[in-house]
């Protein structure tokens, strides 16, 4: 989603003059680094995953950027990414020491509709990404709420039934996440549209209809942007919060029990400016066995952010 709080920000810079932006630009660059320091000096006590890598994502065709959503492959040696304007991206990762070094695009397809036409407009805010182990693919949008399936990049979309509590979602905070299970079933959650204890609203699709087993505590000022089941069978939730000097992200894991979600852990809160607007989530195994998040930055078309793909290892 394109963080409306980067946005505001943004523009107001772009009205100051060119020594006011400067000026600006350089206490903000001077507070981002002073905050990320800070936070790498004492890390906070709950954070238990370990920094691997970021690598900055840069090309040049004027559909990259914005990304919402990402599918490693096992091995982590490929990636689908996907982006808020319905660009569906493959590509290969290059690695040095376990570290991504390099990105090449394999190919890039915009969605279509159950009639074949491209998306535009408020239907084409596409957000959540899972992918099915034949290879097929689900997409949740937020404009209008909803989740496609669409059996190849290229290929219609067949739009699941809509549960009647998407049709009463706000515009820009309805379904950002999405992640599949290893029995195939569908969860999705809202960015900012909570139930009525105030906590965040997942919804489950068993292949027939859409029903919600849990909800999620909300802990402070972060708001749900991604989701993936891992290796290990638990869920993961990757969260952003933004302040006038950036962005910052929270990692957290439950168990899957059979009464619901259980035993949350919080594996990463990353200082403010540490990150860009982390939004995508993969959850693999590298060679050695061990858990690792890839996480994609959506950089809303905006030239003071960066498309990112930050690595973190994480505890068993």
């Amino acid at each position: 989603m394109r963080s409306r709080p980067a946005i505001r920000l943004i523009q107001r810079l772009r009205s100051f003059s060119p020594r006011g932006l400067a000026f600006g630009l350089t206490l903000s660059l001077g507070l981002v680094a002073a905050a990320g320091f800070a936070a790498n000096r004492a890390p906070n006590p709950q954070s238990r995953a370990e920094h691997v890598g970021t690598y900055v994502w840069r090309a040049t065709p004027n559909w990259f950027g914005g990304f919402s959503g990402i599918e490693l492959s096992p091995d982590g040696s490929s990636m689908t990414v996907l982006s808020d304007r319905s660009t569906l991206v493959r590509a290969r990762i290059q690695r040095q020491g376990g570290k991504i070094s390099g990105i090449e695009i394999g190919s890039a397809k915009h969605l279509r509709s159950s009639k074949g036409k491209r998306l535009f407009g408020r239907i084409m805010d596409s957000e959540g990404l899972a992918m099915a182990p034949d290879g097929s693919l689900y997409i949740s949008f937020e404009g209008v709420a909803r989740v496609a399936h669409h059996r190849s990049a290229s290929a219609r979309a067949r739009v699941l039934p809509r549960a009647q509590s998407f049709r009463h979602m706000p515009l820009n905070k309805s379904l950002e996440a999405l992640a599949i299970d290893a029995k195939g079933h569908l969860y999705t959650l809202p960015e900012n549209a909570p139930d009525s204890t105030g906590n965040i609203p997942v919804w489950r699709w068993n292949g027939l209809a859409w029903s919600q087993p849990f909800s999620l505590p909300r802990r402070g000022g972060f708001l749900p942007v991604g989701a993936d089941f891992g290796p290990d069978g638990r869920f993961y939730l990757l969260e952003r919060d933004f302040v006038l000097i950036g962005f910052r992200s929270r990692l957290r894991r439950w168990d899957v029990t059979d009464q619901g979600l259980a035993n949350e852990v919080t594996l990463l809160r990353s200082g403010t400016g540490k990150h860009d607007n982390l939004e995508g989530l993969s959850i693999w195994r590298d060679p050695k066995g061990d858990l690792r998040a890839t996480m994609v930055s959506d950089d809303n078309f905006m030239s003071l952010q960066r498309t990112e793909l930050v690595e973190y290892a994480l505890p068993e």
